[in-house]
């Protein structure tokens, strides 16, 4: 989540105090969940126990988090990490042995975050292969300060910096939203931004399955889609999805609605689109 305060010294004073972790109001704080946020993210934000974090606020359900929704952020806690593992045993030292029946989206909505922040600290890509007896780390704090890979299918630049130029508009080309605006994004953070129409349908450009879906920090909700000729397509800005992993879908199909992007505030659609884990320019992909 990213927030941005444009204010006098005097107001960053007064919100580096009430939102800091540490800061003047004693060890109970509130924060306000952000379209991005996840549990785990918020924890770590906070360096405080997830299960105690839910415990406080009464979730039951880590991906059930509503935009605007309000949570307490409890002090230090001396509850039990999830499963299992003693409280005293630190996130980033937390491991995961897969068994059968097993997927990423089912394993990172049990530790409460999202599909994106599990590959991303074992180096996987969006399209490999879960096994019985795979051993994954579960990212915690340590996952946290180190350095960013560069940007692959399932991990976009989270810094969201990213350097644009203005593209002309190719009426002969067909994209997932309708096309008021087109930039292409420059350097780590390869493929389109797209402006198009809020909480328009976001529709697949090809024939696949959605190895992804979820939120992704600073890129609202994202949808993975690997297609049968080895492509993969990257559809990030989502306010809402319709899809979840393994879901099967067509050319032309919903996905989910476009959200408003929060540092541009436009309804505004990420599109990326990979062959080998290398970069394709998207108005040259193939569309079914």
């Amino acid at each position: 989540m990213e927030m941005y305060f444009r204010n006098g010294a005097f107001c960053l004073i007064l919100m580096i105090l009430l939102f800091s972790p540490c800061g003047l109001f004693g060890q109970e704080r509130t924060h306000v969940v952000s379209s991005g946020d996840t549990i785990f993210s918020i924890a770590r934000t906070f360096n405080v126990d997830r299960d105690e974090l839910m415990r406080v606020n009464g979730i039951t359900d880590p991906t059930r988090l509503r935009v605007g929704q309000r949570l307490t952020i409890p002090g230090a806690s001396g509850t039990s990490a999830a499963g299992g593992q003693p409280a005293n045993i630190p996130a980033e030292n937390i491991t995961y042995r897969a068994v059968q029946g097993d997927t990423f989206y089912g394993i990172a909505r049990r530790y409460g975050i999202s599909v994106n922040e599990l590959l991303q600290a074992n180096n996987l890509s969006a399209n490999h292969v879960l096994r019985q007896g795979d051993m994954l780390r579960i990212p915690g704090t340590a996952a946290a300060a180190a350095p960013a890979p560069a940007a692959t299918p399932q991990t976009p630049s989270a810094a969201r910096a990213e350097t644009t130029r203005t593209a002309v508009l190719d009426a002969s080309v067909r994209w997932p939203v309708s096309a008021r605006e087109l930039s292409y994004m420059i350097g780590n953070s390869n493929g389109v931004i797209i402006t198009g129409d809020r909480s328009e349908p976001v529709r697949s450009l090809s024939a696949g399955t959605v190895i992804s879906a979820g939120p992704y920090r600073g890129y609202g909700h994202i949808a993975i889609v690997q297609a049968a000729n080895g492509y993969i397509y990257v559809y990030g800005g989502c306010e809402t999805l319709t899809v979840k992993e393994g879901d099967r879908v067509g050319p032309g199909m919903e996905m989910g609605r476009l959200g408003i992007d929060p540092i541009t505030q436009k309804p505004q659609l990420f599109f990326r689109v990979y062959q080998n884990n290398t970069p394709v320019d998207p108005a040259k992909a193939p569309r079914a």
